[in-house]
């Protein structure tokens, strides 16, 4: 008997199966310049759907992914429809109702569809707070029709929160989740809980390595796929190559236990997290289809025993670092480059510093805030080594509060102008001697400070917090900090 994966409700009218087949491969298919032929990949396609797998997860930049796709949707309708997921990652700068709308309208023209069943957002550096504009516009399409459902990709808690303390309907959040890479089970999941946000997972067999041919073979050398070469910087960050084959090996004796591979009990683990509604397996269309194999996801669970020889397993490796998403913020960037250069050319800053006006030894930057030419002063100014920010609050476009209810969404949203400040004059976090808050609710406190110190426990600033009795509008809280570069001027 073959067995279909089960399905789940990601929201209203829109039902999915719990293992997605991922079309990142297409990319690496076609990085020597040739396409696929669009209608044979969409009768590789055809074959997932008739085997129970209806649901295709891609992107803007995975190769003709959507275009394939496109050919696969219009050969079904009504009920034996796929669903088609894809992802939206523009270069960060102005997002305005033209620029939204005009890369969505690219994703329903690519797809020969009128409406996305799920679109996802990707942002680069939410130093860039246009990131907020453009899930706003988003939402607004979404009621228009052209979107049923709206996601994210690559977000962590803190940005997830804000995103939905400032009102955006998101339904879920696409992120690397394996036994090697355990970092979604941490904040992540427990914000998905408290807002009724699921997990899709992806990277959940780490490019391959979670595989039978892998257990007990030596570290590659060489590698030129550019999952492999993604993935392959996870284990190095996990704690490298021996830890990782203390998990094959507990994980192959769990599979030989349930006749099931190695690499099912791989995905199935990440399938059983609360938090998850569905996985992404990826596929090379006419290469490796794995069909077979993954309708075993569903044959067995995994019980206590299973569970502890994991964790005994998971305990001889180290925790990824960092949050969901900073491999594509922060360094160490776990990419296939080691960097954003297969992605961006370069990272475009959010403001440019400028000569401040009759101090020639000055420069200075403008954030574009209406009171910063009522009240007569700058974002930042930098003296010499010496870099001040004024005190600065959550304000979206001219004057609107950024998540009102929220005080640690706020936080998060003004450190991000902070650092972008910083960022425009050489300065990074680590930089940073001092920060001043101002609150307006003693209650707030815990948040906010959590807040704060996801930028700053490793820096440690000197800090100041007071409770004032309060700021104008919806704010809940101001920030100020200093910093002091090393070096010459």
């Amino acid at each position: 008997m073959t067995l279909h994966p089960p399905r789940q409700i990601l929201a209203d009218g829109l039902e999915i199966s719990r293992v997605l087949t991922g079309l990142w491969q297409v990319a690496d298919i076609e990085k020597n310049g040739s396409e696929l032929d669009p209608e044979k990949g969409a009768d590789h396609l055809e074959a997932y759907l008739k085997a129970g797998f209806s649901t295709f997860d891609m992107a803007d930049h995975y190769g003709s992914a959507e275009i394939i796709s496109g050919r696969l949707l219009a050969r079904h309708d009504g009920q034996n429809r796929p669903q088609v997921f894809t992802k939206w990652c523009p270069e960060p700068g102005p997002m305005t109702a033209d620029v939204v709308r005009a890369g969505v309208q690219e994703r329903l023209d690519r797809l020969g569809t009128d409406c996305v069943d799920l679109l996802q957002f990707h942002w680069w550096s939410f130093e860039h707070p246009a990131w907020l504009d453009a899930l706003h516009e988003m939402a607004k399409l979404k009621d228009e029709g052209l979107i049923k459902a709206l996601g994210v990709t690559n977000f962590d808690a803190a940005h997830l929160r804000l995103a939905l303390s400032d009102g955006i309907p998101l339904v879920s959040n696409q992120v690397s989740f394996s036994m090697i890479d355990r970092r979604a089970l941490g904040p992540l999941s427990d914000l998905c809980a408290e807002r009724d946000v699921r997990l899709l997972g992806y990277g959940t067999l780490c490019g391959g390595f979670l595989s039978d041919r892998w257990l007990g073979k030596p570290e590659p050398a060489d590698i030129t796929d550019w999952s492999k070469m993604k993935y392959k910087r996870f284990i190095y960050a996990a704690g490298g190559w021996d830890g990782f084959q203390a998990i094959l090996k507990a994980a192959s004796s769990i599979a030989q236990k349930h006749h099931v591979s190695l690499a099912n009990v791989a995905t199935r683990w990440v399938l059983e997290q609360p938090a998850v509604a569905g996985v992404i397996v990826g596929a090379r269309l006419g290469e490796s289809e794995h069909m077979a194999d993954n309708a075993k996801l569903f044959s067995f669970a995994l019980d206590e025993e299973d569970t502890s020889r994991l964790d005994k397993a998971f305990s001889q490796t180290s925790p990824v670092p960092g949050d969901c998403g900073d491999e594509y913020r922060r360094p160490p960037f776990l990419t296939a480059s080691g960097d954003l250069s297969h992605h961006l050319s370069e990272m475009p800053r959010a403001h440019d510093a400028a000569p401040a006006p009759h101090r020639p030894d000055a420069t200075h930057v403008l954030t574009g805030s209406d009171w910063e030419e009522i009240a007569g002063y700058c974002r930042a100014h930098r003296i010499g080594n010496r870099i001040l920010v004024s005190g600065t609050t959550a304000v979206a476009g001219a004057s609107r509060a950024v998540a009102p209810e929220d005080a640690a969404a706020q936080t998060t949203f003004i450190l991000d102008k902070i650092l972008a400040a910083f960022s425009a004059l050489g300065a990074t976090a680590n930089d940073v001697v001092r920060t001043r808050i101002f609150i307006t609710d003693e209650a707030d406190v815990f948040d906010i400070s959590r807040a704060h110190g996801r930028v700053f426990s490793d820096i440690k600033p000197a800090n100041t917090l007071v409770v004032v009795a309060g700021l104008i509008g919806d704010h809940k809280v101001e920030i100020e900090a200093e910093a002091l570069l090393q070096g010459d001027a």
